[in-house]
């Protein structure tokens, strides 16, 4: 099992910066893929960008790309999120989740373990 736990969550101007961080824990040897997904109040949960766990190949949904950089620090078993040039529409719940399944997914059901969830708030 792999246990995670996001932090860094929080509250930011429009056009401000944030960072979110996935602490990882438990049997990391078998994951592939940490992504984050989040989840706005009466929306499905979407995916935001992923990062293989040993090649660092990164994919992000098109809303973001450009503004969030996802990172991995192995040594450290921790995923990072830094999130620039915030909109009040990137309001939502970020949750980290990690995979076993050999490759990068998009979907909620490719990941098995999931974080509790931190909250990102962006004013406008």
């Amino acid at each position: 099992q792999v246990q995670l736990v996001e932090s860094g969550g929080g509250l930011v101007q429009a056009g401000g910066s944030l960072s979110v961080s996935c602490a990882a824990s438990g049997r990391t040897s078998s994951t592939y893929a940490v992504g984050w997904f989040r989840q706005a109040p009466g929306k499905e949960r979407e995916f935001v960008a992923a990062i293989t766990w040993n090649a660092g190949i990164k994919y992000y949904t098109d809303s973001v790309r450009g503004r969030f950089t996802i990172s991995r620090e192995n040594a450290k078993n921790m995923v990072y999120l830094q999130m620039n040039s915030l909109k009040p529409e990137d309001t939502a719940v970020y949750f980290c989740a990690a995979n076993n399944i050999g490759r990068v997914g998009y979907q909620r059901s490719d990941y098995l373990y999931w974080g509790q969830g931190t909250q990102v708030t962006v004013s406008s």
